[in-house]
């Protein structure tokens, strides 16, 4: 899941960084190889409405940060709880004799791979 979040959070730096270079090439653009024009849409509206999508970019950012942050937290908190479970069923095994059906080792096992994903 960290993996997931890290990758995302570099696709939208990707992102910002991608915009911020089409903003710099197209005012390039506009200064050295395109007159003014009559009936074509304003170039400069144009870049107003990219900077309007790239705050639309970092504001989506902004609130994934922390939900991220949350997400890390549950699965740790989750992963804690499980080992304490497993301590708790081991303890039992050993007071009871008894031998579960699923053993500790397989169980953590398939909670770690299941984590993992």
């Amino acid at each position: 899941m960290e993996a997931e979040v890290d990758k995302l959070e570099l696709m939208f730096q990707k992102a910002d960084s991608d915009l911020d270079y089409i903003q710099y090439r197209l005012e390039y653009e506009i200064k050295t190889n395109h007159p003014d024009t009559e009936g074509k849409k304003n170039p400069v509206t144009l870049l107003k409405e990219l900077s309007a999508i790239k705050s639309r970019y970092q504001t989506l950012h902004a609130r994934f940060k922390p939900i991220a942050a949350e997400q890390k937290e549950t699965k740790n908190r989750i992963c804690a709880t499980v080992n304490k479970t497993m301590t708790v069923i081991q303890e039992l095994q050993k007071q009871t004799d008894l031998e579960w059906i699923l053993s500790a080792g397989l169980f953590s096992q398939r909670l770690f791979s299941l984590a993992a994903e």
